[in-house]
C-alpha cells in the first residue's frame, strides 16, 4: 500500500501522449520527480514544458524503447541523476491490424520491438535498481505498471500481432508480480488492460521507424485501421480517467487494472472455453452486427 508519492521518482515511457502523459500530470500534481520518455520529440518537449509548469522536477529523454542501447543509457542517466526509481510505467505502445498472415516481418519487428521489448527492457533494467534500493532502505517502496490491453486477455480477429504482444505483456507482468513476491515485500507490479480509450495509439504509424517501413497496406489492414479509428475515437472513458485508475491501483496494490470491466464477460467466455476444451468463442457474440460487417468487408 502506497499513500505518499511526494518526492518519489517515476519513469514513464510513452509520456508524450495518452496514458503516459496523463499519469505524468498526476505525478506532477503529487510532487513527484518525473523521467519522461518518448520517441516523438515535439510531443516530448510539450510534455516536459507542461510538467515543469506544474512545478515538477523533470528529466526528458528521446528514446526508442525497443533499442537496448538507448534504454541502457536511459537507465544509467536515471541512476546517476535520481537513483533508483520508485515507479516505472512501461507504457509506450503501438498498434497495427490486419489478417495475421498478411503482416510483414517489418510489422512484426515493429510491434514486438515497442510493445514487448520495450516492456522487457524496462523490467530488466529498472527492477534490479529498485530491489537494491529496497534492500538498503526498509522504507523504500516501488511499483511497476506495464501497459497491456484487453487484447492481452482476448483474441479479437484482424489484429493478431497486437494481440500477441499484449498477451506477452500480461504473462510477463503476472510472472514479474510473482517473482517480486519471492524477493521483496517493498515492490509490487500491476498490469493495465485498457479497452477502447481515445489516445494516440490508433495513429501509431506516425512514429514508425524508416527502417521498418510499411508495405502498401492490404485490404484487411485498411479495414482494421478504419475499425480501430472508429472504436478508439468513440471511447467514452478518457486517458485521464484511466490514469486515475492506475494511481488508485498503485495505492491499493491492485494487480489488474481495467478501464472497461464490462468487457470481462468476454474474457470469462474465453477462459471457460479453454478450461472446457471448446473451440474459441465468437468474439462478436454481443455485437453480431460488427462481426457480420467485418466478414462481409473481407469477403467482398
Amino acid at each position: 500500500m502506497i499513500s505518499n508519492f511526494k518526492g518519489k521518482v517515476a519513469v514513464l515511457t510513452g509520456a508524450g501522449s495518452g496514458f503516459g502523459l496523463e499519469c505524468a500530470k498526476i505525478g506532477a500534481q503529487l510532487g513527484m520527480k518525473l523521467v519522461l520518455v518518448d520517441v516523438q520529440k515535439d510531443a516530448l518537449d510539450a510534455a516536459q514544458a507542461q510538467m515543469q509548469t506544474l512545478g515538477a522536477e523533470v528529466m526528458a529523454r528521446l528514446v526508442d524503447v525497443s533499442n537496448e542501447g538507448q534504454m541502457q543509457a536511459l537507465a544509467n542517466d536515471v541512476q546517476q541523476t535520481f537513483g533508483a526509481p520508485n515507479f516505472v510505467f512501461n507504457n509506450a505502445g503501438v498498434g497495427a491490424g490486419g489478417l495475421v498472415w498478411e503482416n510483414t516481418v517489418a510489422d512484426w519487428e515493429w510491434l514486438l520491438g515497442v510493445n514487448l521489448w520495450g516492456v522487457v527492457h524496462g523490467v530488466r533494467l529498472f527492477t534490479p535498481m529498485m530491489i537494491e534500493a529496497a534492500n538498503k532502505d526498509p522504507n523504500f517502496q516501488g511499483h511497476i505498471v506495464n501497459t497491456a490491453s484487453m487484447a492481452g486477455l482476448l483474441t479479437p480477429p484482424n489484429m493478431g500481432i497486437y494481440n500477441v504482444t499484449k498477451h506477452a505483456v500480461v504473462a510477463l507482468t503476472e510472472t514479474l508480480y510473482q517473482d517480486l513476491k519471492l524477493v521483496s515485500d517493498q515492490i509490487s507490479a500491476s498490469v493495465l488492460c485498457p479497452y477502447f480509450v481515445p489516445t494516440g495509439i490508433s495513429q501509431s504509424h506516425r512514429n514508425r521507424p524508416s527502417q521498418l517501413k510499411a508495405d502498401q497496406p492490404t485490404k484487411s489492414q485498411l479495414i482494421g485501421q478504419a475499425m480501430s479509428d472508429k472504436a478508439v475515437g468513440s471511447g467514452k472513458v478518457s486517458a485521464s480517467d484511466v490514469a486515475k485508475m492506475v494511481f488508485d491501483a498503485i495505492s491499493q496494490d491492485h494487480f489488474y487494472i481495467y478501464s472497461h470491466p464490462k468487457a470481462l464477460g468476454n474474457v470469462q467466455h474465453r477462459m471457460e472455453a479453454i478450461v472446457q476444451g471448446h473451440n474459441p468463442p465468437d468474439p462478436f457474440k454481443e455485437r453480431p452486427d460488427i462481426g457480420d460487417k467485418l466478414k462481409a468487408d473481407l469477403r467482398n
